[in-house]
């Protein structure tokens, strides 16, 4: 080998290698399993978020099979987040008063024209939504619409709920995987399983009509430096049902 050739670089870290020799990549865990070894593969040195990755069996070029949402799970994601609103009168007060950081109207699209996006989330109440248009190009994926709850007359719950952190939204991507961040790593064990089964529900309840074969194809739990692991679908989706009655 010539002595110019470059060492490849180790893919994963010693402290990640380490964790991952708990988890058996090939086993499907129940879900109290998998939340212990969340617990034991959580060893960086900040309160690292839990993920939750669906992976379903739709056919994501068909637009009726398309599977998003919002939904509330019942402890919150742990992530704070800041909130502009575009209302005016009481619907105005209402956003102040629940503690939006920015309550406007065209003032607040002329914010937004001039750069302004220091915010995570932006309701809009429903007789704004005709001015939603002056500023949906530069919001993109952030423009509000009544599909997943970011265009209400409820803006006092809204914003309530998304500062509790309790208020999620859900999109499968392209490739047909739900991504959910479903709490912290301090949580308690009891606070993890009904988050995650809350979710799973949600996620269950949104299974199009037009879908046919297997719904669930994988349900994967991590840590925000930890690695996979890897549910049984079938006692997962058991376990969510179960929780309905």
């Amino acid at each position: 080998m010539s002595t110019n050739t470059v060492e490849k670089k180790q893919k994963y870290s010693n402290r990640y290698s380490e964790v991952s020799k708990i988890v058996d990549k090939n086993h499907l865990y129940e879900i109290d399993q998998a939340i212990d070894l969340l617990k034991k593969s959580a060893t960086a040195k900040f309160n690292e978020s839990i993920d939750l990755a669906v992976r379903l069996g739709i056919d994501t070029r068909k637009s009726d099979q398309n599977v998003r949402g919002i939904t509330t799970i019942p402890h919150g994601t742990g992530k704070k987040k800041t909130i502009a609103v575009l209302a005016k009168g009481d619907q105005a007060a209402a956003a102040e008063k629940a503690g939006a950081e920015f309550v406007g109207s065209d003032d607040l699209i002329a914010k937004i024209q001039a750069g302004y996006k220091d915010f995570d989330v932006i309701l809009a109440a429903e007789d704004m939504a005709p001015m939603i248009g002056k500023i949906g190009r530069i919001l993109g994926t952030k423009t509000p619409n009544k599909r997943n709850g970011t265009v209400t007359n409820n803006i006092e719950q809204a914003v309530n709920e998304i500062k509790a952190a309790t208020r999620i939204e859900y999109r499968a991507d392209k490739s047909g995987v739900v991504h959910l961040q479903i709490g912290k790593i301090n949580f308690s064990e009891e606070q993890i399983r009904e988050n995650f089964l809350t979710a799973l529900e949600t996620i269950l309840k949104a299974k199009p009509s037009s879908s046919k074969g297997k719904y669930l194809l994988s349900i994967t739990l991590s840590t925000t430096m930890g690695p996979g692991i890897h549910l049984d679908t079938i006692l997962a989706q058991k376990t969510a049902e179960a929780k309905k009655k």
